[in-house]
């Protein structure tokens, strides 16, 4: 099919054809295979020397792969080989000086190129005359920013240097470069990967846009304490999942100093926390990114920011700094933002070597206001429910990396790092407490005793008068301040085994955290807007709010390998796998809890096996085979006790131990492209994926408002399909990619839901009556949209201006309390989001976004809440009055319309 043949299909089948096809990284198409003789077994093939980003692409007969692999001395080398030994963090040689100056504002997006978050693009080709069928050359204005992963690999392990051609990864692949960063505008990291991967959908219990959940496959990883953490996440190379709850703080990224992000399904290789997969994030430095790029953006609810990305290289040596301050009023009452971050690299390269030490720091405050009433909602959009809800987030974190090559066929890699984070957080909550009765009348009772405290109005003996405030809320507070410090190093073989083309690699990895944690909670009183202002009260009894004052460290050891072969010049073989230790240690440091203290430890080895088979120049199958575990967490260890619930995010008390989480799962799939010779193509990608978690860990809540703990609830399974794909010409790219994500209870259980209104009554609890729900295998897991689809375009009206817009649509999803299926869940929704980009010159640029275009009011997370106790702090707010409350439901409501302008500059 020529390139104008090319182009009528695709546009005929347009958007139509796109929405089976997921956002994930695409098969270039291969050269035809030439049979190739192993070397003899007493001489083996040298590995070619490895190119850098200027060594001239391939000719379009092996276009859209990488380097191709050592070659034995006489064949030509087969399509996909696996690849030479590649250098830590490989980027481009400095140009002479003179021509990057000049080259820089193409380079560097002042007009980000409008590339698809879908399909990973091939590095570019040359023009030489193929060697099989036409193919595309990659279109100079529609290309992968530049700076980004390389999306002709795949790193098999957390550190650089373990990639494999995408043609030989046996799963499925999600992408996310600089340029989708720039040409959507968003400042959170997941927002990005939502729109270019099929599988991810941005789950909001916190009511904040800093501090939304990244759900991959029904997986979730989050800045949210106690939600559980099914991906592993990585920052070049360093686990960036907190000790104390494995949560991931995305706000502490700079967006203009990301070089791309790839999310795989389950790898063993990358360690705990994997059981839906793993998140790489990879940095900029100086050998990536030369130039300067001034961002200057204001708009909708007082938002104003400023970044700063600086980059170059002298020879050997090069250096990368951004820094980025964002202001946010919100748009709900109560919840500005300000976020404040950084990112420095200095690196130097050599024959054979590369080395960078590099920094992360951020300074970040979010107003975090959580779901609120549906009927509160209805009256204002902006409204909340109980605040304050503040989270203050800091960190510091120095690493290193670096990568020697040993031979021509062995390498060593290694990455160290330490890191600091401290966390204050401040949940405004409705008290439990209520008048004693009987013979303790007029004392404040909860939980059945009476309470003690120290503060003002309390009685000498302690306790404290019932009359103190009405209505009585409460402020729980929460810190936790982290020391935490690892390494991982592994060697890389890239040479032939029995006479096969094999890349073999073995590592082992270290983690430990060590945790100071405390927890308060102090008496309060309402004000109008459901404010709690505190009455001074600190709670010293009962001990299940008693303050909290403990240390926990995390040993974390892992070994591991992996080993990818070609079989045949179609067909390559991949098995690997970890071992996984980890021991979690939790001391009470008051002397008040002894019954705290506990050692914990869990270990597992995890295999992994897949292939991939060149079915035609284009085209390929993959599956696979993979486990990982994950061990409980400390929060979810000392939490763990159905007697004794904690009020979550917020104490822990004694527990009986859980079981570690093991997940099994399967993929299948085709991936391929097809290219003419008009500069078009067009790249897809559909595939199934069955994971089923063992000995599942989930959150049960309490029958006391805001209080529950945490037990293994038997399997769970997610299971679907994801399809998409990408056409691109040299003014137009439109993608499109939708998932189906069906994740169920696989085992039958009673679970108290205390505010769900159908719930039935099932006991008591020390005189608190208990209600629940049936959950039967099959019932789907509350907070995961059975559907979510994603498409978009951008235009390039004229050389220099831009248009484009993405749509995200997500369908219905069950209220979190209601895991029996038993109410109407939360509704589904739509919204779109438009760009555009106009050149001024070659060093200034203007631009737009629109986000939510026709202002959909819909909500992203929901649960119920407890009429009566709404209905007494009612009274103090004006708006509501009494008995304002009939409908349990609550939800976090989505951003409204909002619009942005900036100013860029770049040099």
């Amino acid at each position: 099919m020529d390139g104008r043949g090319l182009k009528r299909l695709a546009r005929a089948a347009g958007v139509t054809a796109l929405l089976v096809v997921p956002s994930v990284a695409q098969q270039p198409s291969p050269a035809p295979q030439v049979p190739q003789s192993p070397p003899p077994a007493a001489s083996p093939a040298p590995a070619a020397p490895a190119p850098n980003a200027n060594t001239p692409a391939a000719a379009p007969g092996a276009a859209g792969q990488t380097a191709p692999a050592a070659q034995a001395p006489t064949p030509a080398p087969a399509a996909n080989q696996l690849p030479p030994v590649d250098i830590i963090q490989k980027k481009a040689e400095p140009a002479p000086k003179a021509a990057a100056k000049k080259q820089a504002p193409k380079k560097q997006a002042v007009s980000p190129p409008p590339v698809a978050p879908a399909a990973a693009t091939p590095p570019p080709t040359s023009t030489a005359t193929p060697t099989s069928a036409p193919m595309l050359d990659t279109p100079t204005t529609y290309q992968p920013g530049e700076g980004g992963i390389d999306s002709g690999t795949v790193m098999m392990s957390p550190v650089e240097g373990s990639a494999i051609p995408i043609g030989k990864f046996p799963g499925g692949v999600g992408r996310a470069s600089d340029a989708d960063i720039a040409r959507t505008g968003y400042t959170y990291v997941p927002e990005v990967l939502q729109q270019t991967v099929p599988g991810v959908i941005l789950e909001d219990a916190q009511g904040n846009v800093f501090q939304r959940n990244l759900q991959f496959r029904g997986y979730e990883s989050s800045p949210v304490n106690g939600v559980p953490q099914g991906l592993a996440v990585y920052q070049n190379g360093v686990r960036i999942n907190e000790s104390f709850g494995d949560i991931v703080n995305y706000d502490f990224l700079p967006d203009n100093a990301i070089s791309g992000m790839t999310i795989i399904g389950a790898n063993p290789v990358f360690g705990l926390n994997a059981l839906g997969g793993a998140l790489t994030i990879m940095m900029r430095d100086g050998f990536n990114y030369q130039g300067a790029e001034l961002n200057i953006m204001g708009g909708s609810f007082g938002r104003y920011q400023g970044g700063l990305a600086v980059g170059g290289n002298s020879g050997s040596w090069g250096g990368f700094m951004a820094l980025e301050g964002i202001h946010d009023n919100g748009y709900r009452d109560f919840s500005a933002s300000r976020i404040r971050r950084m990112y420095a690299d200095i690196g130097a390269k050599g024959d054979g070597s590369e080395f960078h030490l590099n920094f992360t720091g951020a300074a970040n405050y979010v107003g975090v206001t959580a779901a609120a009433p549906v009927q509160l909602l209805d009256l204002s959009w902006s409204n909340t429910f109980t605040s304050p809800q503040t989270t203050k987030n800091q960190v510091a974190m120095i690493s290193a990396n670096g990568q020697i090559e040993v031979s021509p066929t062995w390498s060593l890699q290694g990455v160290g790092y330490y890191r600091w984070f401290k966390q204050s957080h401040i949940d405004g909550n409705i008290s439990e407490a209520e008048d004693c009765g009987g013979a303790d009348a007029g004392l404040l009772c909860l939980e059945g005793e009476v309470a003690e405290g120290v503060g003002p109005g309390v009685n000498p003996d302690g306790t404290i008068p019932s009359d103190i405030a009405d209505p009585l809320g409460s402020l729980d507070q929460t810190s936790q301040l982290t020391n935490s410090f690892g390494f991982a190093g592994q060697a890389v073989n890239k040479d032939y085994l029995f006479g096969y083309k094999n890349q073999f690699l073995i590592g082992a990895s270290y983690d430990q955290g060590n945790v100071a944690y405390g927890a308060t909670s102090t008496l309060g009183s309402f004000a109008p807007q459901f404010v709690v202002n505190s009455l001074g009260i600190l709670l010293t009894e009962p001990d299940d709010v008693s303050p909290r004052d403990l240390s926990t460290t995390n040993n974390y050891v892992g070994l591991y390998f992996s080993d990818t072969v070609d079989l045949t010049s179609e067909l390559a073989l991949t098995v690997g796998g970890r071992y996984n230790f980890a021991r979690v240690i939790i001391e009470d440091n008051s002397g008040n809890a002894p019954e705290l203290n506990g050692n914990n430890s869990f270990q597992r080895f995890n295999p992994m096996v897949g292939g991939t088979y060149l079915l035609h120049p284009g085209l390929t199958l993959f599956a696979s085979y993979a486990e990982a575990n994950r061990a409980p967490t400390p929060a979810e260890l000392a939490c763990a006790d159905p007697n004794f619930p904690c009020l979550l995010e917020s104490f822990l008390t004694a527990d009986p131990p859980l079981e570690q989480v093991v997940s099994h799962t399967w993929e299948l799939g085709l991936r391929g492209n097809m290219q003419g010779h008009t500069n078009e193509r067009f790249e897809w990608s559909a595939g199934l994926f069955r994971a089923l978690n063992s000995n599942d860990i989930y959150t049960v809540a309490a029958p006391i408002t805001g209080r529950g703990y945490f037990d293994n609830i038997g399997d769970t399974l997610r299971q679907g399909i994801e399809i998409g794909g990408r056409y691109t010409d040299p003014r137009w790219m439109i993608y499109a990619n939708y998932a189906l994500v069906h994740a169920t209870f696989q085992s039958s259980f009673i679970l108290p839901s205390p505010n769900n209104p159908v719930a039935f009554e099932c006991g008591e609890d020390d005189g608190e009556e208990l209600t629940c729900v049936q959950v039967n295998s099959g019932d789907r897991i509350p907070g995961i949209p059975l559907s979510r689809f994603k498409a978009g375009f951008d235009y390039l009206i004229t050389p220099q201006w831009r248009f484009g817009a993405d749509l995200v649509a997500a369908s219905s999803q069950i209220f979190f309390g209601d895991e029996g299926n038993d109410t109407a869940p939360l509704g589904g929704y739509a919204k779109v989001d438009l760009h555009t980009y106009y050149d001024l010159t070659e060093n200034v640029q203007l631009y737009g976004l629109v986000y939510n275009l026709f202002n959909s009011h819909y909500g992203l997370f929901g649960n119920y809440f407890n009429l009566e106790a709404a209905n007494e702090a009612s009274e103090a707010n004006p708006a509501t009055g009494d008995n304002f409350f009939t409908n349990p439901r609550t939800i976090t409501p989505a951003p409204p319309l909002v619009a942005y302008g900036g100013v860029k500059f770049h040099y």
